[in-house]
């Protein structure tokens, strides 16, 4: 039994997402695997965007965010799904990010090197969603954004191994029901 938080990563909280049914289905796996749930959709949370470096290290971490951390520092696997916008994560997820990612939560700094990564013990499964195919997200985008999150936040604080699922051609119906199968696996492998 393994103790996941899935992170649905959608700015829209409208049903009818496919990034809400994918996490739905992993979500569906897991739990008939026996395994440990929690669940954070970023879409339903309140906090105002980091603006200063002063903010990020010292302000007030808000209420949903303090729920979300705990979340995370609770599981041994992160599942993190979002679609591909402009390039990029959504604004919002990667606002939500900044707000959890603090000094003292993801890392410590230290007097001299790298920072202690907090987040250690910890793996993470990246699904991500777009309407172009996936191949040419990979070899002509280079993966981009997926890169970004695995490298420089989730590598950064320490949570290893990173694994990812990218799901392009979205519009296309038969893709849509070959991955939801393939999440609510996913979930029941606990990866």
């Amino acid at each position: 039994m393994t103790r996941i938080t899935i992170i649905d990563g959608h700015p829209d909280p409208a049903q009818g997402r496919f990034i809400h049914s994918l996490a739905d289905a992993y979500e569906t796996g897991a739990r008939a695997a026996g395994h440990q749930i929690r669940r954070i959709s970023v879409a339903s949370l309140e906090f105002p965007l980091v603006r200063t470096q002063s903010e990020w290290e010292h302000g007030v971490v808000p209420p949903d965010i303090e729920q979300a951390q705990a979340a995370i520092m609770a599981a041994e696997h992160l599942v993190i799904l979002y679609p591909l916008w402009l390039g990029d994560m959504p604004a919002l997820l990667k606002a939500f990010l900044e707000q959890v990612a603090r000094p003292t939560f993801a890392f410590r700094y230290r007097e001299k090197g790298f920072p202690e990564k907090l987040l250690r013990g910890r793996s993470a499964r990246i699904i991500v969603t777009m309407g172009m195919p996936a191949i040419l997200y990979r070899l002509v985008y280079r993966s981009h954004s997926l890169k970004s999150l695995e490298r420089n936040i989730l590598g950064f604080t320490g949570v290893k191994p990173t694994r990812h699922s990218i799901i392009g051609s979205i519009a296309h119906q038969r893709q849509r029901v070959r991955w939801l199968k393939r999440a609510e696996a996913l979930g029941r492998g606990g990866a």
